[in-house]
């Protein structure tokens, strides 16, 4: 993550009246113009970090109050090149195509939804025990981009979270300031369709032009520096229902099946595993939404055979596919939160 996202953090701790963890501490050191800097945070560093961060300030809704303080300059080039988008679905593009830049936490996809458009976040790599601080900090802050960018113009319907209504529900309807849902079968915005294709007040051609070279020159160099099996993953989400060979994955990021073999194995990984965990994250995500039969979602995840899917299902959660979603669907949903 950039290292601006990571001092938010810890400067809402201090704010908080809190200290900072001594192993946190002893990662700083003096940075460019002499500020104190994180020069390295691992992803079990990071959680490590919103975990006691919590702890420290006792807030549970620490993720909210870490996106509300985020601002439209915290973004870079990208939140630049939202604000520059001379409609919404142009922003929504950039943001959609160039979250990386900012983080690998989540990625970003559109769907559309009957008058509605769905800004889908989704995990590449499962958050653990950090997750709903993580997403209600990413989902507040895009909010927060598009309201800045629409100016009002175009208010976005409802906010909804995969996770169980907080304690914390009434705050997080204020900071918001629109529906919020929760218990659902995806994270993300709603937005009206209708509304994408108004021209935005604050575009400008060419200034949108120069950003989007920038994040595309940024995004180059960042994909020549990330980890392979994170950009394998990513591909085999971007092709749900079609993953990509061994050999056709290779030949996609440029290089040759026995490489792309040998360097994910350097990194702790195998291709089979990557595929894998895709797939049962994927099968989870299709049982919670309720929307496609067994044969389907088997389909949907490259089973040419129903009884395959299953034996994998119950490898992985212990249980039947079947068992699973009626457990689910039989779990109590929490209604909307609204202002009272």
């Amino acid at each position: 993550m950039p290292t601006q996202y990571i001092h938010q953090i810890a400067d809402q701790v201090t704010r908080m009246g809190a200290r900072l963890p001594d192993w946190f501490l002893q990662l700083l050191h003096p940075g460019a113009n002499g500020e104190l800097d994180v020069q390295h945070l691992s992803f079990e560093a990071f959680q490590r970090l919103v975990r006691e961060a919590m702890a420290l300030t006792s807030e549970p809704a620490f993720g909210l109050l870490v996106g509300e303080s985020l601002l439209v300059n915290s973004h870079g080039i990208l939140g630049y090149a939202a604000a520059n988008s001379q409609t919404l679905r142009q922003a929504l593009g950039v943001i959609e195509r160039y979250l990386l830049l900012r983080t690998s936490l989540l990625a970003i996809q559109q769907e559309a939804s009957g008058k509605q458009l769905r800004l889908v976040f989704v995990e590449p790599h499962p958050l653990g025990d950090v997750r709903a601080a993580v997403l209600e900090a990413v989902v507040l802050t895009v909010k927060k981009l598009i309201d800045y960018v629409t100016m009002g113009t175009c208010q976005v319907s409802c906010v909804v979270f995969p996770f169980e209504q907080p304690a914390h529900a009434a705050l997080a309807h204020e900071l918001f300031d629109c529906a919020v849902r929760y218990d659902a079968s995806w994270c993300g915005l709603e937005l009206p369709a209708a509304q994408l294709d108004q021209p935005l007040q604050t575009g400008n051609p060419q200034a949108w032009l120069d950003a989007v070279q920038r994040c595309q020159e940024e995004m180059s160099r960042l994909q020549r520096q990330q980890a392979l099996s994170i950009r394998v993953r990513q591909l085999m989400l971007s092709k749900p229902g079609g993953f990509p060979s061994l050999q056709v994955t290779a030949r996609l990021l440029n290089l040759t099946p026995r490489t792309l073999h040998r360097r994910l194995q350097d990194e702790g990984s195998s291709y089979r595993d990557l595929l894998e965990d895709t797939r049962h994250r994927l099968a989870i995500d299709h049982l919670k939404a309720g929307r496609l039969t067994m044969q389907e979602i088997a389909f949907m995840l490259g089973y040419d055979d129903l009884a395959n899917f299953r034996r994998a299902f119950k490898r992985w959660e212990g249980v039947a596919p079947t068992t699973f979603r009626n457990r689910v669907t039989s779990q109590p949903r929490n209604r909307p939160v609204v202002q009272k």
